[in-house]
């Protein structure tokens, strides 16, 4: 069996490399948030950047489309009163 390995750092000595460790995790996790804000910023202008006819999709849609294939009583009168309103003016 091998001895087990014994504590050769002086209590200063761990201080000094808790402290390295803990500044090279600051350093990194910095450089982390850097390189996402430049990405999330990167991501909204796109995104926020004027649109191509064509480029961009449009959502939504009729709630009831068929509503759109026959006209009902009220579309009729009031294509009539516009007929009527036009052949007045003429």
């Amino acid at each position: 069996m091998s001895a087990p390995l014994a504590c050769t750092m002086t209590p200063e000595q761990t201080t000094n490399v808790a402290t390295v460790v803990a500044l090279l995790v600051f350093v990194g996790l910095i450089a982390f948030m850097l390189r996402r804000a430049r990405e999330n910023r990167a991501a909204a202008l796109a995104a926020l950047a004027p649109k191509v006819a064509g480029e961009d999709t449009l959502e939504g849609g009729a709630r009831h489309p068929e509503a759109f294939e026959e006209p009902t009583e009220a579309d009729l009168e009031m294509m009539g009163d516009l007929l009527d309103e036009a052949e007045d003016e003429n």
